[in-house]
């Protein structure tokens, strides 16, 4: 069994919040942004913040459903299985205004997607003819309505065609299309602002110099930011110094609905940061009992209480601290009814170390037994929170309980999903 990376000495008297009494902490302060209208082709991927009512039959009048001859069903009824032959009195095209009426014993060709003419009730397929142009013989009836589309036969006028809170896909642009809409009323991608502080990082065009090294959390959580479906702006690196950074975050605050500042907890640092934003409002600085990324901070800043995170320098707890708590709270804001990921039971491979008295999120590959059908999962690496290559490697955290501190291979763990491809 790996041996657990021991970690700083806790206060004794220092007291740590629930991980699930964070969450429900965090999660309260979910604000949904003011619906907005925009073009249809700009809301894929966005939550329809509207019952969106028909207003057009779909399709809107009754048509050909193949290429054919438009008949009545009861001239194509062969007497004791004898051909019918009708002659053919026009064609009609798909896009035809010009209105026809068919009389009793004729024919009009048409293609899929044409009107069909007055009286006629099906479709008889050019499969079941011999294809004539003037007088086509029929081998094969058709019932009433066969081959066509009937008007509001999807849609009807008053259906709702896309529901509030439905997520706006390509078929639902297209419905949207089909039923006349050009525009849509849509809750927009909460505005996530990400600044990292810390005297040591430099960004990535830069060589770093002895003691530096770069700024990889801004990069990280923009990304972890945007696929949990939020609008990213990524500050990048902001200077320490207490008003430069009150300044920046207050900016921050009056453009976002999330502001996360990484390197903003733990140590002297955190201390620092903590500090100069105390005039924007109040910041609580509680351990939370989960490991890695026990040390941060939250609270609801500025005018507006807009939710914002002090994350760890370390970019492994910050993505996991992120993805414990942020990227719930985003897809809270963007109004998805569940924002939590799946989790699943899977059997553990390899035994596994956790912190005691802190809830672990620890990286694993998790794999399916074709067999069986069972879930399975590999813990990557040590229980060190610093292993940021493990973490790129995973597709799943395995949940491990404040009370555990060793796991033997052949228990069955939680399994939180980070891949959709598993």
């Amino acid at each position: 069994m790996t041996p657990p990376i021991p970690e700083p000495p806790e206060p004794a008297d220092q007291e740590f919040r629930p991980v699930d009494e964070q969450i429900a902490l965090v999660l309260d302060s979910a604000v949904r942004p003011r619906p907005v209208r925009v073009a249809i082709s700009e809301a894929q991927g966005l939550l329809c913040a509207e019952e969106v009512v028909a207003e057009h039959a779909l399709p809107g009048f009754d048509q050909a459903a193949v290429d054919g001859y438009a008949v009545r069903s009861v001239d194509v009824r062969p007497v004791e299985d004898e051909p019918v032959q009708l002659p053919v009195v026009g064609e009609i095209p798909a896009g035809s205004r010009q209105p026809r009426r068919l009389q009793p014993g004729q024919a009009v060709r048409v293609v899929t997607g044409a009107p069909l003419p007055t009286l006629a009730d099906a479709v008889v397929p050019t499969a079941f003819t011999d294809g004539h142009p003037a007088n086509v013989t029929v081998h094969r009836s058709v019932p009433s309505a066969g081959y066509v589309r009937r008007t509001g036969e999807d849609v009807q006028i008053g259906d709702v065609a896309v529901r509030q809170g439905d997520t706006i896909g390509s078929a639902q642009v297209g419905l949207l299309a089909a039923v006349g809409r050009s525009k849509v009323l849509v809750y927009p991608r909460p505005r996530v602002s990400i600044v990292s502080v810390g005297d040591e990082l430099v960004d990535i065009d830069r060589t770093p110099s002895v003691g530096q090294v770069y700024d990889v959390n801004s990069y990280a959580l923009a990304a972890a930011a945007r696929d949990a479906g939020a609008e990213v702006s990524r500050v990048g690196i902001v200077s320490s110094e207490p008003k430069r950074l009150r300044e920046v975050v207050e900016g921050r605050l009056l453009m976002s609905e999330v502001v996360v500042v990484a390197g903003g907890a733990g140590g002297n640092s955190g201390d620092e940061v903590h500090a100069a934003l105390s005039d924007l409002g109040h910041v609580d600085m509680t351990r939370v009992a989960m490991h890695p990324g026990s040390a941060q901070g939250f609270g609801r800043l500025g005018p507006d209480s807009v939710p914002t995170f002090l994350l760890p320098a370390n970019p492994m707890s910050a993505l996991v601290v992120f993805e414990v708590l942020i990227r719930p709270l985003i897809r809270a804001a963007r109004g998805t009814r569940n924002p939590h990921r799946r989790v699943v039971s899977a059997r553990l491979l390899s035994p596994l170390t956790s912190a005691k008295g802190r809830r672990g999120f620890l990286r694993g590959q998790l794999l399916r037994d074709e067999s069986t059908s069972e879930y399975l999962v590999q813990p990557l690496g040590t229980s060190g929170a610093h292993l940021l290559a493990s973490l790129a490697e995973a597709n799943c955290l395995i949940n491990v309980d404040e009370d555990l501190t060793e796991v033997p291979a052949g228990e069955q763990v939680r399994v939180t999903f980070l891949a959709q491809r598993v």
